[in-house]
């Protein structure tokens, strides 16, 4: 089994685990386009506790990958509403389904179609 179907395993665990609401592909496109990052502990999740990371997900994702163009309070309550999605007793939100699903939440799943 690669690495890459290693965390594949384990984001299909979390999905099952949680009930969450995204499609497998998408979580895989996702998780592909994100490369090396996800083999690392510090990048592989988002933490929603902290602002810093919540404002990095804004700028570098729904602005800068999805083209998102909404003011800043509406994309980060779509991040708060992905982080209660992801439940908040969950300790690592993996951030290729955290991606997945805001893509999918903003109808922009088209940008992991290659």
């Amino acid at each position: 089994m690669t690495k890459f179907e290693e965390q594949m395993v384990k984001y299909k665990e979390a999905i099952s685990k949680y009930s969450i609401d995204v499609p497998v592909d998408l979580v895989e496109s996702a998780a592909a386009a994100l490369g090396p990052s996800i083999y690392k502990s510090d990048s592989n999740g988002v933490a929603c506790s902290q602002k810093s990371e919540k404002d990095y997900v804004v700028e570098k994702f729904l602005k800068g990958k999805l083209g998102l163009s909404e003011d800043d309070a509406t994309l980060m309550k779509a991040v708060d509403e992905v982080c209660e999605k992801m439940g908040t007793k969950n300790p690592m939100k993996y951030r290729p389904i955290f991606y997945a699903l805001l893509a999918k939440k903003f109808g922009k799943e088209s940008v992991y179609n290659a």
